[in-house]
């Protein structure tokens, strides 16, 4: 993911890598020196999934962080790009195989699930020492099962509302401070740039939930809540609904059209970047995408961001997203994969891992100077507000296999039920998927 100069600046990005250091092992008596032999691990090939696109900026990140990892160890990296659509099926080939990378970048919120099928190693020892036990404890709440840990944060996800900058210094369209203002910009856009223009875009795809999430939270609702063992579904609450009626509502009140239900954020960028769409929930990784999409056409002053407003003003809640690095659980060269985690974690690469890359430093130090330029504030205003999803290893059934609040909007919209009949529905069976032994 990536970083930005956003409002009147052009925006940077990067890519997101992996650089290692190398960690002395006990050697066997009749070994020769690590000086008489070489670098520790001469000879080995690691192979490392880079989740997204590789574009440009990325790609040269990600190419300096392994020739730094492959000149201090010895080691070969084999880097593998993985769309963020595909991420699940390549998980699950792998860990249904037995067979997959020696280190992997993974959304934080897929840590339960790939640690409760065995996918992940246990890191603990790395983030108890050295740089990495300055990361605040409150950020390892998905990363730690039963008292072990199984990935590092690398950089903290908050979204904000990307938009056409330029569109709103034409059209007089000041920042909307609440919901109804944001609606009302909306529809503005609608009106001069024509109806096949999402004026705020619906996202229905495998990332609606960072949307729909912000409204629910932000209305006082919650997905489900752990009673003892036993997760309880909250969907049918008031808070819930309000957020899902809201969400709904961008489709039903027309700012977003209903041919377009299931499209994602990727979907949606693409979109942007071809003049069709005035404003949607995203980050700054998605920049480099949209300068690339537009053959730089759009970029600098034309885009900005401004935080989700909630309905009657202030800042909406934002998913607390991210991306961490793990060893995977049956990584070729085990030893050489925790060195690789250990160095792109640590604070020189981890906090350029982030920065570079439009994420916000897991690092305090490095996350307090960010929040002082003024083209990230919007993302560490979310992020201060910031929640999870439930933390539990079939949350990613409910969200993308199954899809379970995305077609409960979709039986929404398409008048198929009411919202009480679609949110009922619903609730019973996030009740069954996340309560499956």
């Amino acid at each position: 993911m990536r970083i930005a100069k956003i409002t009147a600046t052009t925006v940077t990005t990067a890519a997101l890598a992996l650089g290692l250091a190398a960690c002395g092992g006990a050697e066997a008596p009749a070994e020769p020196s690590a000086a008489a032999s070489g670098p520790k691990y001469s000879g080995k090939e690691l192979t490392f999934w880079r989740l997204g696109d590789s574009n440009p900026a990325a790609q040269k990140y990600t190419d300096e962080l392994v020739a730094a990892f492959e000149q201090q160890t010895g080691a070969k990296v084999k880097v593998e790009w993985i769309p963020w659509p595909q991420v699940n099926d390549k998980f699950t080939a792998a860990a249904a195989g037995g067979t997959g990378p020696d280190v992997t970048e993974i959304g934080n919120d897929q840590v339960p699930l790939w640690q409760s099928q065995e996918a992940l190693a246990p890191i603990t020892d790395i983030v108890a020492a050295g740089d990495q036990a300055e990361i605040p404890k409150n950020l390892l709440g998905l990363e730690t099962i039963d008292g072990e840990t199984y990935a590092v944060p690398w950089g903290g996800g908050s979204r904000a509302v990307l938009y056409r900058a330029d569109w709103f210094k034409d059209l007089k369209i000041e920042i909307p401070k609440t919901w109804d203002e944001l609606v009302a910009a909306a529809k503005k856009i609608q009106e001069k740039k024509g109806k096949d223009v999402d004026g705020f875009a619906f996202n229905g795809g495998s990332d609606a939930n960072h949307l729909l999430g912000s409204l629910a939270w932000t209305g006082g609702g919650e997905y489900a809540v752990k009673e003892g063992d036993k997760w309880v579904g909250k969907l049918t609450d008031p808070g819930f609904k309000t957020g899902f009626e809201q969400y709904t509502a961008l489709v039903t009140d027309g700012l977003s059209s209903k041919s377009r239900l299931s499209q994602n954020t990727t979907e949606i960028r693409t979109r942007f970047a071809n003049n069709k769409v005035g404003m949607y929930l995203t980050a700054s990784w998605d920049l480099p995408g949209i300068d690339e999409d537009s053959k730089g056409k759009l970029k600098g002053d034309k885009l900005a961001f401004f935080p989700l407003p909630a309905k009657d003003g202030g800042e909406a809640q934002s998913f607390l997203g991210g991306n961490d690095i793990a060893v995977w659980g049956t990584a070729k060269e085990m030893d050489a994969a925790k060195d690789f985690v250990k160095l792109a974690s640590g604070k020189e690469w981890g906090v350029k891992y982030a920065t570079d890359g439009g994420l916000l430093p897991v690092y305090p130090e490095a996350l307090a100077k960010l929040s002082e330029d003024p083209a990230q504030a919007p993302f560490a205003a979310a992020f201060a507000k910031a929640k999870a999803f439930p933390a539990d290893p079939n949350w990613t059934e409910a969200n993308e296999t199954k899809a379970v609040l995305q077609n409960a909007a979709r039986q929404v919209i398409e008048g198929k039920a009411t919202v009480d009949e679609a949110l009922g529905k619903a609730n019973t069976e996030l009740e069954n998927i996340l309560n499956q032994s």
